[in-house]
């Protein structure tokens, strides 16, 4: 088996469940396994399931995965990660957000340029992922970005305190003016970028929170119970 960066695994475990939910909501594909989550009209099956597991098992260190509790700790955090992402899909089609062609071929080109021409075909072929599939699942976790920034980014505030308070944090050695005036530009923008997603992932517990309660959530209680051993 070739090996693969983690960061890369969990890439292309994401994209692959990303595809997934992408198709979850078709009837036939809901008929033709026994159904594990349900999100309004989305449903994401045993099979769906277990073949995401599969490939995000890749992304633990072997002897980890091993672990009863590790595996069990694993599927509890994948399933969370299903729900959640089937929410923003469901919160997509409310809103009429949608993603282009265009950006999809972007965020690729993005993607790829960190990587040798050939990986991705011989990592989706080692999993037996279609390219197709992975492209439909890229644009799915585009759409699913689009919908939180579109829901909390003009939320997000950086105040010039909020950069002079972590500047004098982290920089106060450097014997320079934690005055955000005194800042370079360029560590100007790494702090604030690295502030906004802070601030991006502390409001985004709270407004999924608030989603999921207004959503209609099933999980298979039977399922479930199998595949964490309760």
């Amino acid at each position: 088996m070739v090996r693969y960066s983690i960061k890369f695994i969990y890439l292309i475990c994401f994209l692959w469940v990303g595809y997934n939910l992408a198709g979850c909501s078709d009837f036939e594909h809901k008929q033709k396994d026994v159904y594990f989550i349900k999100v309004g009209d989305r449903t994401i099956t045993v099979a769906d399931f277990n073949k995401a597991f599969e490939i995000a098992k890749n992304a633990y260190p072997h002897n980890r995965i091993q672990r009863s509790n590790v595996v069990r700790e694993a599927r509890l955090r994948l399933i969370q990660q299903m729900t959640e992402e089937m929410i923003l899909l469901e919160r997509a089609e409310e809103l009429g957000i949608t993603i282009t062609d265009s950006q999809v071929e972007k965020a690729l080109r993005d993607i790829k340029r960190d990587y040798p021409d050939n990986v991705f075909q011989e990592i989706l072929l080692e999993y037996a992922i279609p390219y197709q599939s992975w492209k439909e699942g890229l644009k799915t976790r585009l759409l699913m970005e689009k919908v939180v920034a579109q829901e909390l980014g003009d939320k997000i505030e950086i105040t010039h305190d909020d950069i002079s308070k972590y500047y004098e944090e982290h920089f106060k050695g450097d014997n320079t003016s934690p005055d955000v005036k005194a800042v370079s530009k360029d560590i100007n923008n790494i702090i604030i970028k690295i502030l906004r997603k802070e601030k991006m992932e502390k409001a985004y517990v709270l407004w999924i929170k608030k989603l999921k309660n207004k959503c209609a959530i099933e999980i298979n209680k039977k399922e479930l119970e199998k595949m964490i051993g309760m």
